[in-house]
């Protein structure tokens, strides 16, 4: 039986067996810590440990590790300044790799599988919103009900990618990603007693990924992925 808070008129075929999460994960091919991460985060993708809960991943490469010698061909400043207002949230004195951060209000060590556990059946327990999520050709329809004022944001993201990194401090290495983000666009905002619906032209191939977000790197509401 799917528990109570996630029933929503309007959107009820988008309800899923399992309570979504949202794990982002701030990484870069340019850090020696960050391979055992991105291992975990496939695992999370793969095995959904996880009772009860679907977990949504993401991987979003940095640029700030590129000075060292190794430019990161997945990495954006998007996804540093993105990590950098998390750090602000949670009050911490600089950001770091691997981070991971659950549902945009716990952040963990990436690298750390009891801690991002608990993290997850922690965000778990929080009510989500629900979103109904049809991918086309081209182009990807969303709607929610209403919901408190929020962003809405989309990510489309590689499944698998692959790197031979020859300089810094991962050179020789062969790295292996799953959901990589390659771009992250806000297409509207929810509004309380309004439901929200738009269609949106993807711009590339790949798995589509749709948040609901507080305000300023907030906590996630909802999240739906293709």
């Amino acid at each position: 039986m799917m528990r109570r808070d996630f029933l929503m008129a309007g959107v009820a075929a988008a309800l899923p067996d399992r309570v979504p999460a949202l794990a982002e994960l701030f990484t870069s091919e340019g850090c020696s810590s960050c391979p055992p991460a991105d291992a975990l985060l496939a695992k999370l993708h793969r095995d959904q440990p996880v009772s009860g809960v679907s977990i949504v991943v993401l991987s979003e490469h940095v640029d700030y590790w590129n000075y060292i010698g190794w430019r990161d061909p997945f990495s954006s400043a998007q996804f540093s300044r993105r990590q950098q207002s998390y750090g602000a949230r949670f009050r911490l004195n600089s950001v770091y790799t691997p981070q991971m951060v659950i549902d945009g209000e716990i952040e963990v060590l990436g690298s750390d599988p009891p801690r991002i556990k608990a993290a997850i059946e922690t965000a778990a327990r929080r009510p989500k919103r629900a979103i109904a999520l049809t991918v086309g050709d081209g182009s990807a329809r969303v709607e929610i009900d209403a919901a408190p004022r929020a962003d809405v944001w989309l990510a489309i993201a590689d499944e698998n990618a692959e790197s031979s990194v020859t300089r810094g401090e991962n050179s020789g290495r062969k790295l292996a990603h799953v959901m990589v983000a390659r771009s992250l666009e806000r297409i509207g905002e929810t509004n309380p007693g309004a439901g929200f619906s738009r269609e949106v032209r993807l711009e590339r191939a790949g798995r589509v990924i749709v948040f609901v977000q507080e305000r300023g790197e907030g906590r996630v509401l909802g999240v739906a992925a293709s």
